[in-house]
């Protein structure tokens, strides 16, 4: 129980605000852009979910930063995409908890070993305080791995399916 509470105050402890230093608004727009060229070299759509804290609720029934992955994964509609190949990248502060959901055309073709490469890569930045090399450096990583698995066609129609701005909770 003790663990629990302990774990309540540190996510109660931070908010938007740490958030927002952590990954500030020109940043915000900087991976927007990057995001927005990735997807004109695939069929895929990533998209960034940052957030200072857990919901009171999840903290209370004690669930994982997976978890909530997996929860925004479909409420931003990253499972809805045309060929089943969105990607969301979300980081937990509170926890320092990085994850990446793959939709199931994607995760089909790509292991888990993979994903966990390009966690350990994020993970080593932004304990240096790099949050933006990290990230970069893994979208650089996805788009490589969309652009092999789902490449974009000469000529092919690729609507925007998704929004390309990070979410920041």
């Amino acid at each position: 129980m003790l663990r629990k509470l302990q774990r309540i105050l540190r996510h109660s402890w931070l908010d938007e605000s740490d958030t927002r230093k952590a990954i500030p608004p020109e940043l915000v727009e900087r991976l927007a852009a990057r995001v927005a060229a990735s997807e004109r070299r695939h069929t895929g759509e990533i998209r960034i979910y940052v957030e200072a804290g857990l919901p009171l609720s999840y903290l209370w029934r004690e669930a994982s930063p997976r978890e909530r992955a997996i929860a925004m994964f479909g409420k931003l509609r990253v499972w809805d995409t045309e060929q089943n190949n969105g990607v969301l990248i979300y980081l937990l502060l509170a926890e320092h908890a990085i994850e990446i959901v793959a939709d199931r055309g994607l995760a089909h073709v790509v292991g888990p070993g993979h994903w966990e490469v390009i966690v350990q890569h994020m993970r080593d930045a932004f304990r240096a305080g790099r949050f933006e090399d990290g990230l970069t450096h893994a979208l650089e990583e996805v788009s490589a791995l969309l652009v092999e698995h789902f490449p974009l066609e000469p000529g092919a129609a690729n609507p925007n399916e998704l929004p390309d701005t990070p979410v920041l909770g």
